[in-house]
């Protein structure tokens, strides 16, 4: 892996607040090896955003400001979170 995907993988698992490690954290795990240049760029962008915000996102527990609209945050919406969650990485 190189430095810029080991970096992003390190700031997607240590955010601060348990829920957005767990989904960010796992969601870089899986996905990393295969972005492309411009979805890591999508990725780092959204990994600027506070924890609860973008997780509040991403749950659909509020709709994201049409400015971040993006493939990269679909793509974490869709993911498959009950997966992981409900194989212990929540409990």
């Amino acid at each position: 892996m190189d430095s810029r995907r080991k970096k992003l993988l390190y700031r997607a698992m240590h955010r601060g607040f348990k829920e957005a490690d767990i989904v960010l954290g796992t969601f870089a795990k899986e996905n990393l090896q295969v972005m492309s240049e411009q979805d890591l760029d999508q990725f780092e962008w959204l990994l600027e955003v506070p924890d609860r915000e973008l997780y509040s996102w991403i749950i659909g527990e509020i709709l994201n400001p049409p400015n971040y609209d993006c493939e990269m945050l679909e793509r974490l919406k869709a993911f498959p979170l009950s997966d992981y969650v409900l194989d212990g990485a929540g409990k």
